[in-house]
């Protein structure tokens, strides 16, 4: 520990008289690290931070920082007894925290994602009355208002696309990349289609829009009620392991007391 406490006041001397530049330090090594950056990072930021302006290599450079200063603190730490033995584990620890960031993201996008399934059928059955009375690009930029929060970065970006003149499929295929829940590529498909028909098979196409999103909403209902259900037998299967090891403790102690005396 001694070595740890002397290591930190070093560092934060030399960095305080400007002999050592930790900031310097981390971003002229930032690219070197670089291909540890995981492929989905930028795309999990920007689930986490639906539209603010974030800039990535900062935040990747927080995380270099974390986990080299950990590495390196950790290797004070063992400084006495130090062997290849202590120095790995200290360059796995400094990878974990490395990584924690990334995990963290991971799990909140893993929650948001059950959320955007049980969401997206509500928001499409509203989507499709709109478009029984507007064109597609019409009836989405009316949709954003009345939207939930989750899906209104995402719309926005679509809408802006189709405004900017991009008349193909991609903005819709992004959309549905963006929240790759349940059938949400098909029914971005499903919705471009409509938006290049006319008049004539207008009506079809909506019929057919409108078949899928029941579908959809039936699908969420009785995933909803499952959840529901396994939730409730979880908890009747707690109480009743609350009440028996309740029971079993007072005769136990019941036992105990009568043996004693």
């Amino acid at each position: 520990m001694e070595f740890v406490i002397i290591a930190i006041i070093i560092v934060f001397v030399l960095n305080y008289n400007r002999v050592v530049d930790t900031h310097r330090f981390i971003s002229d090594t930032e690219p070197y690290f670089r291909h540890f950056m995981e492929e989905d990072y930028v795309f999990l930021l920007g689930i986490r931070y639906p539209g603010r302006e974030i800039d990535v290599n900062e935040l990747f450079g927080i995380r270099i920082r974390n986990g080299l200063i950990t590495t390196i603190l950790l290797i004070f730490l063992f400084f006495n007894q130090l062997s290849f033995v202590y120095v790995l584990l200290a360059v796995l620890v400094g990878f974990l925290v490395f990584k924690l960031p990334y995990n963290s993201l991971k799990s909140y996008y893993k929650t948001n994602l059950h959320h955007i399934n049980q969401m997206l059928p509500y928001y499409l059955k509203s989507l499709e009355i709109l478009v029984q009375h507007y064109t597609v690009p019409v009836a989405l930029s009316r949709s954003i208002e009345t939207a939930p929060p989750v899906f209104k970065p995402g719309l926005q970006k679509l809408v802006s696309r189709i405004d900017a003149g991009d008349s193909s499929v991609q903005p819709y295929i992004d959309f549905a990349n963006e929240y790759p829940v349940r059938d949400s590529m098909r029914m971005m498909r499903l919705l471009y289609r409509l938006s290049l028909g006319n008049q004539q098979d207008k009506h079809e196409h909506v019929m057919m829009f409108s078949r899928t999103v029941s579908v959809l909403q039936n699908k969420a209902r009785e995933q909803k009620y499952k959840e529901r259900l396994e939730h409730m037998e979880n908890q009747t299967f707690l109480m009743l392991i609350c009440t028996g090891g309740g029971v079993m403790a007072l005769m136990f102690l019941s036992m105990f007391a009568l043996i004693t005396f």
